[in-house]
């Protein structure tokens, strides 16, 4: 992934990889496609934008409610927010 959020891996061993993904407004991950399938657990309440093949679409995250997505996934994922946006996502080898 090539966007401006800062990504901090805390965990790449054989069964998972463990990234927290921090924005400030308008950053982003950058497009790019899970390879594997993946959780992601809010750090706070927000908004993040998704930019798709199909579209532009929004997402209220609620801080500490994961949500589950199978791997092949495309998108870019930006903060909509007003303020910094962070979460943790677990990718599941």
């Amino acid at each position: 992934m090539s966007g401006s959020a800062k990504a901090t891996v805390f965990i790449d061993n054989e069964r998972v990889i463990v990234t927290e993904y921090r924005f400030q407004p308008g950053q982003n991950t950058g497009w790019h496609r899970h390879g594997h399938d993946y959780v992601v657990v809010p750090l706070m309440d927000g908004k993040v934008k998704l930019e798709t093949s199909s579209g532009t679409s929004f997402a209220e995250m609620k801080k500490g409610a994961p949500y589950f997505r199978k791997a092949g996934v495309e998108h870019d994922v930006i903060n909509a927010n007003d303020g910094e946006y962070a979460f943790i996502e677990i990718e599941l080898k």
